[in-house]
């Protein structure tokens, strides 16, 4: 069975800006706690396995986690744990200890309780793809570093920020010993590209139908292929629009 990724990012209580980064196009993936729950039920009621840092078998579908935000310690962690689950954390190491974000002390600790930390970039460019390969391998180093030295061992699994992904990021991720590298592509499929395994994912964004996780890991392709088709043709406009990306974006997700 292919692995299907889903990609969530900040879960809030009462405002998105309580956690991780504040911006329209933040804001628009982050969940409040309510919603959260709600994708975590339907998906728990399908009885799904999620694979996490500690389980290693082929099940159908992976939990990750962008931007280190201070809500994957405060809300997600332990609500996936009350299911017996894990997740994948990413984390911008420039951002560690800030207000809003994670702690060195906690993101040692959720490495202790079988979550998996991984980089997600040290500065979190604004456009990833648009760095130079000295400086993506700079990015995706300096980051490997900074979270080996908070958990005293290696880190070989990643994410792209932002979305901006080429195979010029993967190739810098490869240069600087990432194994692995989850982009924001909603496809199931994996490819190898220079020794580095690249793995797209499905993003949850606020005001998803509560089932959505469901239908894009169970046996729903017509779901799966919308998301696809939502992104590829978000995908020739966002190089060019800016900062009116993210409102022309929830435009075009709603029509597809």
């Amino acid at each position: 069975m292919r692995v299907v990724s889903l990609l969530f990012h900040d879960v809030f209580v009462g405002d998105p800006g309580e956690s991780g980064f504040s911006s329209p196009a933040a804001d628009r993936y982050k969940l409040s706690v309510g919603e959260f729950e709600q994708q975590l039920s339907v998906l728990h009621r399908s009885h799904l396995t999620p694979r996490s840092s500690s389980t290693h078998s082929s099940h159908s579908v992976r939990l990750t986690f962008d931007d280190g935000g201070a809500s994957y310690y405060t809300i997600v962690a332990d609500r996936l744990e009350q299911l017996g689950w894990r997740g994948y954390c990413f984390v911008p190491t420039d951002f560690i200890g800030r207000t809003g974000f994670l702690s060195a002390a906690q993101i040692r600790e959720l490495d202790a309780r079988g979550h998996l930390i991984g980089t997600h970039s040290a500065s979190h460019p604004a456009r990833f793809s648009a760095l130079s390969r000295v400086e993506m391998r700079c990015e995706w180093a300096d980051s490997r570093k900074a979270l080996e030295d908070v958990l005293g061992r290696p880190v070989t699994t990643g994410s792209v920020p932002g979305g901006y992904f080429s195979r010029a990021v993967a190739r810098a991720a490869a240069d600087a010993g990432l194994q692995r590298l989850f982009n924001s592509e909603p496809v199931r499929s994996t490819r190898p590209i220079d020794g580095c395994t690249v793995a797209g994912r499905f993003a949850i964004r606020r005001g998803a139908a509560p089932d959505f996780s469901r239908k894009l890991v169970h046996r729903a392709p017509w779901t799966r292929w919308c998301a696809c088709a939502a992104w590829r043709t978000k995908g020739l406009f966002k190089p060019l629009l800016g900062d009116s990306y993210p409102r022309v974006a929830d435009w075009i997700q709603s029509r597809v």
